[in-house]
């Protein structure tokens, strides 16, 4: 599939309820023809069509990183697009857009910290993640079950300090929609939402500068 994106395909949906179902080299290649049509072929145009407001994106490989996972099912059981910081994805579930950041690297994480801790950048992101919430966001992303190593039990921001990853987001079940242009458009709503806290992650904490293993 080319151009411009009119919706994931009506297979798409299906093709993952099956390899929930087998996850298995041999069910991937019988159905391949039906991932590239119906989930990746869409999932590109649509990257494509908000590239222009978002950033170019990318689709993530199908493939699992087996090699320090007790799962060895060789098959991711959805199919992701990321503009950085801005993802989507679509699956069994239907689909779901979100941004932010689920997990940071460490020095992610201290600079997140830093800037949580300080009063006016603290509040301000405070804020932000409330007006998400009242435009129908979820608030997400990795989180200590206690709080940080010398971290003051009564900080104000102290739930917001044991976060280890930030996002916000919403899902979909699925429905007609999904295999329709207002996919897209729920895609570009959610973002749009999402771009404040998009925008102080940009000011405050910025990509990791640690070098990939």
């Amino acid at each position: 599939m080319s151009g411009a994106f009119t919706g994931f395909g009506d297979g798409a949906v299906e093709f993952y309820d099956g390899l929930l179902a087998d996850n298995s080299k041999a069910y991937w290649t019988d159905q391949r023809e039906v991932y590239e049509e119906h989930v990746k072929g869409p999932m590109t145009a649509l990257l494509a069509d908000l590239a222009a407001e978002f950033g170019s994106g990318k689709v993530f490989r199908p493939y699992r990183d087996v090699r320090f996972s007790k799962d060895k099912t060789p098959y991711k059981t959805h199919c992701g697009g990321f503009a950085p910081p801005y993802y989507v994805q679509v699956g069994p579930e239907g689909m779901l857009a979100a941004a932010g950041f689920y997990g940071m690297a460490p020095d992610q994480l201290a600079r997140f910290r830093v800037a949580v801790d300080d009063g006016r950048r603290g509040e301000a992101l405070v804020a932000l993640l409330a007006e998400a919430e009242k435009a129908g966001l979820t608030i997400g992303g990795e989180q200590l079950k206690t709080r940080p190593k010398g971290t003051d039990p009564e900080h104000p921001r102290l739930d917001l300090l044991r976060r280890k990853g930030l996002m916000v987001s919403r899902r979909w079940p699925p429905d007609d929609i999904l295999h329709g242009s207002g996919a897209r458009d729920r895609v570009r709503r959610t973002w749009r939402a999402g771009r404040p806290l998009a925008e102080w992650l940009a000011d405050h904490v910025g990509p990791s500068e640690q070098p990939r293993r």
